[in-house]
């Protein structure tokens, strides 16, 4: 069954960019242009043309999925699959280590690279 949204709700859009994949960011349905496609405006992107206006773009109804909810992790096991908050947006990689009481080695392997975050900066994959 697909998804329908409506203006206002609050998504995530699944970046499909070279760099980016793997990633998500969070964003405002505009409106549903049809043709399985919704404009939407990014909550932390910007215009490259005005870095004042957030972005906004065109994406397919299947680089959208609702607001994930809000759920504090205070640990997380090894291979956990989670998502880090890096670079204005949420990429999807798995635990690969720990350090003291709250920092996770997240190792991508999109990209090959293992980065230490925090554990506010971590959230469990959805």
């Amino acid at each position: 069954m697909a998804l329908i949204l409506r203006r206002g709700d609050e998504v995530e859009v699944c970046s499909k960019q070279v760099g980016f994949v793997g990633s998500y960011y969070a964003a405002t349905v505009i409106t549903n242009i049809g043709n399985h496609s919704y404009a939407v405006r990014y909550k932390n992107l910007v215009s490259e043309e005005d870095q004042s206006q957030p972005l906004t773009e065109i994406v397919a109804a299947d680089e959208l999925r609702p607001m994930p909810p809000k759920v504090s992790a205070t640990e997380f096991s090894l291979y956990d699959a989670v998502d880090a908050y890096d670079n204005d947006g949420w990429w999807v990689g798995t635990i690969s280590g720990k350090r003291g009481s709250n920092q996770y080695y997240v190792f991508f392997n999109t990209y090959g690279v293992e980065i230490l975050y925090p554990l506010s900066r971590l959230r469990p994959h959805l």
